[in-house]
């Protein structure tokens, strides 16, 4: 059967999502896994691909990984329990034998958190003008690739006290959610006015924008028309995320003390 998975994962201790021979990926760790409980022997000959590449500390919580195995039930039974606790699984869906997630996939949705709580009447009109079909070469690492990206739906809203972005569209260049963000941060922050990003959309500069850092991004969801079936996720990823969230709370904790003995 053709096994499709929605995955999630932190991606800080990950150098990016593609399979690399000497780094720690997502890729590499899952087919890792896949391999112990034996779902195949050769990843290429299982047609082992996701919907998309992340870059290094770029998180997750709706990649799709797709494999082609004959043990379906021991790899829902059994996944999540081999990953690590910074990678898990929370869906699952059998699909056609040529289903590819990432020629397959309708729109990938990327959501970047700020470290800096900003506007969010500025940042969703800034964010406006990136919607519709725009050469994005001031906004992404081209390299080789068509620059033209359709930009599908794009808003800017807060959560937990912290503002975020968040684009929709049918894919991506490296680098351009990033990009974007650091751009309607700028524009937020009164460094650039509001005709500068309909200014980059329409001719290219010397100064491409510089991206934003990797750790506020997420890959918040990938639709490929699946209808997913929840899967059982281990209390140790749970427990992964409770702990880490602990630990930067005492690091808060910690810079306040330091803080108020240096002002003391």
């Amino acid at each position: 059967m053709r096994l499709a998975v929605r995955v999630s994962y932190l991606g800080s201790r990950f150098f990016g999502s593609q399979m690399q021979e000497d780094r720690r990926t997502v890729e590499g760790e899952f087919v890792a896994a896949c391999e112990r409980i034996k779902l195949f022997s050769d990843w290429r000959a299982a047609g082992l691909q996701a919907a998309g590449r992340t870059d290094r500390g770029v998180h997750a919580r709706g990649q799709v990984i797709a494999f082609s195995t004959e043990f379906g039930d021991r790899a829902i039974r059994a996944l999540n329990f081999q990953l690590p606790p910074d990678l898990w699984c929370t869906a699952y869906a059998a699909v056609a034998p040529e289903f590819h997630p990432r020629y397959d996939a309708r729109s990938r949705t990327y959501r970047y958190y700020f470290a800096t709580l900003l506007d969010v009447a500025t940042m969703d009109a800034a964010a406006q003008q990136f919607l519709g079909s725009h050469n994005f070469t001031n906004f992404a690492r081209v390299v080789d690739k068509n620059p033209w990206r359709t930009v599908l739906a794009v808003r800017a809203g807060e959560d937990a006290g912290f503002s975020y972005l968040e684009v929709q569209a049918e894919s991506f260049l490296w680098h351009q959610v990033r990009c974007m963000a650091a751009a309607v941060y700028q524009v937020c922050a009164g460094e650039q006015d509001e005709h500068w990003i309909p200014e980059l959309l329409q001719q290219e500069t010397r100064q491409p924008i510089q991206p934003a850092p990797s750790e506020g991004l997420i890959l918040w969801d990938t639709d490929c028309g699946i209808s997913w079936t929840p899967m059982p996720v281990a209390d140790r990823s749970s427990t992964y995320l409770v702990q880490l969230r602990r630990h930067h709370a005492l690091m808060e904790r910690v810079c306040g003390a330091l803080d108020t003995g240096q002002r003391g």
